[in-house]
């Protein structure tokens, strides 16, 4: 069953669309730091430890790596994933969920703005379909 699983993720990760992938990421960052808060909480220091590695994997494998630097708004959002890294490290340090506490407000902010910018976008996408097709049909027409 777990192969399963794995192999159902596998394909769901193929097929999203680039919007989609950024808030499966989000996603994955937001549950890897509530679990390492829970193992914080619970003193299991491997725990966190494992989930904050993660998270930080996450960030700058997932999120930071495919940015573009030509883009001023990349180098933005790539200083800010790098101060995330290092609250998370802090966090990883001390076994404090303050620092996770700090990232998550961002991070659930940031996902959440996707959420709306993705369903915009939907919504454009299909306001612009010639009406009566769908907008993989509308795609194929032009």
């Amino acid at each position: 069953m777990n192969s399963a699983y794995a192999a159902y993720r596998q394909t769901a990760i193929q097929t999203a669309s680039p919007d989609k992938l950024i808030i499966m990421l989000y996603d994955g960052l937001i549950l890897a730091l509530e679990r390492a808060k829970t193992a914080i909480a619970t003193k299991d220091a491997a725990g966190a430890h494992q989930q904050l590695l993660k998270a930080q994997s996450i960030l700058s494998e997932g999120l930071r790596a495919p940015l573009d630097m030509r883009y001023e708004v990349s180098k933005s959002l790539a200083a800010l994933y790098d101060y995330w890294h290092r609250r998370l490290v802090e966090a990883n340090i001390q076994k404090d969920a303050a620092p996770i506490d700090e990232v998550l407000v961002y991070v659930r902010d940031f996902r959440d703005t996707w959420v709306q910018v993705a369903e915009k976008a939907r919504q454009e996408q299909a306001a612009a379909a010639p009406q009566g097709l769908s907008s993989g049909e509308a795609l194929r027409h032009e």
